[in-house]
């Protein structure tokens, strides 16, 4: 393996590209190869977040790799949360319910949990992938109740990680749930996804329902709005009802010419 015994901070983007290259000679596929890539990218981001290291080279995903992009039922959703046990159960109710990214839901602290704002209340989003991650997302009513009982069980503490765990990081990690998701598949007989399908199945149903592209983007995190305009697709219902909501010519504002200005012929 091109990067085999080298050291974290010998590694360069040449190596890395040079892995790329030697897993796709091994005849594996771009999506296969950007998994391994991320592996890195994550291994490297938690060796600078440790002190391990100062920085990290880019690690740059393959292009080309076919997109395959699910979006469970209701039905579906129903089953593999009752297949699921805690705390897997209710990360993936959080999922479900914001559209966070699994690892911004593991991230979850209380201090950034307020019953108190909104309706329902509201949490904080401080850690992503880009400047626009960080955001306030309201809670839904079954978000706010799981959160509830779980701050009560643990004493309602005020500060602290929500779904702590005995890692390096103090809270769950993805392999820390991977078990727990691979036997809820298993026990639900839902067709296998990765916890990003929750995030993607939330996006999805935000676009079905009308949301427009801008407040997509807020919701989400994204940092262009190209990426939140794939979840729209605008009806033919929807455009008809936008349209019947523009004031009729009769109504709208008339400008006012003040006649002693006007152009003479």
């Amino acid at each position: 393996m091109p990067i085999a015994g080298l050291r974290l901070t010998e590694l360069t983007t040449e190596h890395i590209a040079d892995f790329a290259a030697h897993r796709q000679a091994q005849g594996l596929e771009i999506a296969s190869v950007n998994s391994s890539l991320q592996v890195l990218r994550r291994a490297l981001n938690l060796a600078i977040e440790w002190g391990v290291i100062p920085t990290a080279p880019k690690v740059k995903l393959l292009r080309g790799a076919k997109h395959r992009e699910r979006v469970i039922t209701a039905d579906e959703e129903g089953r593999y949360l009752a297949s699921a046990s805690e705390p897997l159960a209710s990360v993936a109710t959080v999922l479900l319910d914001t559209g966070m990214r699994p690892e911004e839901c593991f991230r979850l602290r209380w201090e950034y949990i307020s019953f108190s704002s909104g309706k329902h209340g509201m949490l904080l989003v401080t850690h992503g992938k880009t400047a626009a991650a960080r955001r306030f997302l309201p809670l839904s009513p079954r978000v706010r109740t799981l959160l509830e009982q779980r701050w009560s069980e643990a004493g309602k503490p005020s500060e602290g990680w929500i779904w702590p765990a005995q890692t390096e990081s103090s809270h769950i990690e993805p392999f820390t749930v991977k078990k727990q998701h691979t036997k809820a598949i298993r026990l639900s007989g839902v067709r296998p996804f990765v916890l990003y399908t929750l995030r993607h199945t939330f996006l999805t149903r935000l676009g079905e329902s009308g949301c427009d592209p801008w407040t997509l983007a807020r919701i989400a995190g994204h940092s262009s709005i190209e990426i939140s305009k794939r979840y729209v697709h605008p009806s033919g219902d929807a455009v008809l009802s936008a349209l019947a909501r523009m004031p009729q010519a009769s109504e709208r504002p008339r400008l006012e010419v003040d006649e002693s200005r006007k152009l003479t012929q």
